[in-house]
């Protein structure tokens, strides 16, 4: 089985102040590293509601917290819908990590990094929707340059998507490696560490997973769930994501809720160095002071 290490993990259980019982939301449970040490910062009798689009990263989570018996429950589905999933019950603590897991950046065959070659798919649900080569192939490029701009801050996003419309009418761009290469040759002057095609290939993930659809509306409606003194606790990975998400917030104090985070916690220098991918993160928290 996949091991990873969760990110971020002592400030998300300060700030979600994990305690005996209760009911906690892992709205993005991945390969269970959170999970696993909610269940144990609740334990004996805190129950656990664990989601992910991923059917394959929940199955591995499933394994992984298999001794903590009935005390998880384990439904496949986005985020989005865990207001829905959970109906009358109330949270106590809520976890979004909208990263991608380990297990998912180091498979070749799901197609979210050009570290080595495989399918342009990036698709989080392997069982639905169109692939990461479907957007490449089908967008005109205005069109595609707008997605690299928007969800990749790329400033050479025009010259890039041109590269890609031109490729494509050759043939088929199919794999990662093809993507990553037509990017480096558009535009090979990125930021010092950081390979050319890095801009693209995040633009790409979000517009084919819908990442930021609705994010800030799906936020307040998580929150919305939560018991009054119950708490709320993401961690994104790029300034798109962190921004709704501190602009949800907000929006939320006048419904009775606090920021725990005025500005978002980062890693340690420790941490990024014992797991590089922990670099971007940032997290922040709320928490609801009343029923409203």
């Amino acid at each position: 089985m996949h091991r990873h290490e969760p990110v971020l993990l002592e400030e998300v259980l300060e700030l979600l102040a994990v305690t005996r019982g209760g009911l906690l939301v892992d709205g993005t449970v991945g390969l269970g590293g959170h999970s696993e040490e909610l269940l144990r910062r609740s334990a004996p009798d805190g129950r656990l509601l664990a989601v992910d689009r991923d059917s394959e990263t929940l199955a591995s989570a499933q394994e992984r917290l298999s001794a903590f018996g009935e005390r998880a429950r384990f439904v496949h589905a986005e985020y989005r819908e865990i207001p829905r999933i959970l109906g009358d019950d109330r949270a106590d603590g809520i976890l979004l990590d909208l990263g991608l897991s380990s297990a998912q950046l180091d498979d070749p065959d799901r197609g979210f990094s050009f570290q080595a070659d495989g399918p342009l798919d990036m698709r989080m649900d392997r069982s639905h929707g169109e692939t990461a080569a479907d957007v490449v192939n089908r967008l005109g490029a205005p069109e595609l340059a707008d997605v690299i701009y928007r969800f990749g801050e790329e400033k050479a996003s025009r010259r890039i998507a041109r590269a890609i419309a031109a490729a494509r009418r050759k043939s088929r761009i199919r794999t990662t490696g093809e993507l990553a290469e037509i990017v480096r040759r558009a535009a090979p002057h990125a930021r010092p560490g950081l390979h050319p095609a890095t801009r693209t290939f995040q633009a790409i993930r979000i517009r084919v997973n819908r990442e930021l659809e609705g994010l800030g509306a799906t936020v307040a409606a998580l929150a919305r769930a939560l018991k009054p003194g119950g708490r709320i606790a993401i961690i994104a990975f790029h300034s798109l994501e962190d921004r709704e998400v501190k602009q949800a917030f907000r929006d939320l104090e006048p419904e009775g809720f606090r920021r725990l985070t005025k500005k978002p916690l980062r890693p340690t220098d420790a941490e990024v160095s014992q797991n590089p991918r922990a670099r971007s993160a940032r997290l922040r928290g709320l928490r609801r002071e009343a029923a409203s």
